[in-house]
């Protein structure tokens, strides 16, 4: 195979950037006449990748070299040097090789690969980078690194306790970003304190509506349905109960997927009416729980999500585990970037008169610019989307 993965020629070739010249551009470092990203550089080359193959659905695969197993720093520097010569001459010129853990980890980005063949392409660039250092190291050197290969996209985790988004894959919004430390210690002062107060003034609301709902259908007063928090950590997210027991969950389903695909509900689809991307006449609801949902008091519960961390005051609204596996690729953006909240840009824009993709772009711009006066505003302006119910069904 040697060191063309691929034929296809590679993206910063495409758009006449070759590999040097972006090095050059983003930062490397000289370790005798081996020229690698340094950890900042690769983590931002590594987000670019990912946004490129978001839109393209091109993959990539990240190799990451860990010599974590090394306490003594001199030894692994030693090490890590040779494994730092033996990458750069096993891969070509428009992959990457730099450090995602200055140190301590070295990564390697492959682009344009070709994931069609009899073998896997990660096991193939395996298979290749593990004999390359097997022809110059000790099995004692060997020993003491961990190799592992991830390929972009992932897939959806099917996995009930564990995430669904691989991290290592998002530098930039796991390892947390230092100018934005103190505003994100400020926005989580906020949650707790907001959602606590709101819990304390509403808790006789709270008991009146956990009476009716009682009184008038057979059920728990609470409902409770897994969904998908930052990064695809998974909980349980809590609202009152608005349906009948024992309906069927196939309806919901088959509406996510028609919404998803811009399909608006066919009651509403051809009847002249302001098309609604929302089942509007849902047997499974209660009378009471039509108007719980249309004054989104079913949601108050989720004050209780917000003090234990999992959902924020603002943010986009968390995902369904089966909604998450028939995402586009930058769909899964809204889960990954940010925690999930109880109000956001979209409540504030429409609801669900706005179109899934619409809905996601909304998302995606309050993630990128975020701000704690961002987060003010959308909660200021709440109060009065949830009085006008416009879009809430």
């Amino acid at each position: 195979m040697g060191n063309s993965y691929s034929r296809i020629p590679a993206l910063w070739e495409l758009s006449g950037l070759r590999s040097t010249s972006r090095k050059a551009a983003f930062g490397s470092i000289l370790t005798g006449q081996q020229e690698i990203l340094q950890e900042e550089s690769f983590h931002t080359m590594l987000t670019l990748e990912r946004r490129r193959a978001e839109r393209s659905r091109k993959p990539f695969v990240l190799m990451l070299v860990d010599a974590n197993a090394l306490v003594e720093k001199k030894t692994a520097n030693r090490l890590l040097s040779r494994v730092t010569s033996v990458l750069l001459k096993s891969t070509r010129e428009t992959d990457l090789v730099g450090w995602y853990e200055k140190g301590v980890v070295l990564g390697v980005i492959f682009t344009e690969i070709c994931p069609e063949g009899k073998n896997p392409i990660g096991e193939v660039l395996h298979a290749k980078i593990v004999n390359a250092l097997q022809g110059e190291l000790s099995h004692k050197a060997m020993s003491s690194l961990v190799i592992t290969v991830h390929q972009f996209p992932e897939n959806p985790g099917q996995d009930g306790d564990k995430p669904v988004a691989n991290t290592r894959f998002y530098p930039d919004l796991s390892k947390g970003d230092v100018k934005n430390s103190v505003p994100q210690v400020v926005k989580r002062v906020i949650d707790v304190v907001g959602s606590a107060a709101l819990l304390l003034i509403l808790s006789p609301l709270v008991g009146l509506i956990a009476i009716a709902i009682k009184l008038t259908s057979k059920g728990p007063v609470i409902f409770q349905q897994e969904r998908l928090g930052q990064f695809g950590s998974r909980f349980k997210c809590l609202k009152f109960r608005t349906m009948y027991t024992n309906n069927d969950p196939s309806i919901h389903q088959e509406y996510i997927q028609r919404f998803i695909a811009g399909q608006p509900d066919s009651e509403n689809g051809n009847s002249g009416k302001p098309v609604v991307y929302k089942i509007t006449n849902d047997s499974r609801v209660t009378p009471l729980g039509r108007f719980l949902r249309k004054t989104s008091l079913d949601e108050l519960p989720q004050f209780w999500n917000v003090l234990r961390g999992e959902m924020s005051l603002v943010g986009p609204r968390p995902s369904l585990p089966y909604e998450f596996e028939i995402y586009e690729i930058w769909h899964r953006r809204r889960v990954l970037e940010v925690k999930p909240g109880i109000t956001g840009l979209w409540q504030v824009s429409g609801r669900s008169r706005t179109c899934f993709d619409d809905m996601v772009r909304l998302d995606v711009r309050y993630s990128q610019s975020w701000s704690i006066w961002l987060d003010v505003k959308i909660l200021l302006a709440t109060p009065r989307a949830v009085l006008s119910g416009d879009g809430a069904y």
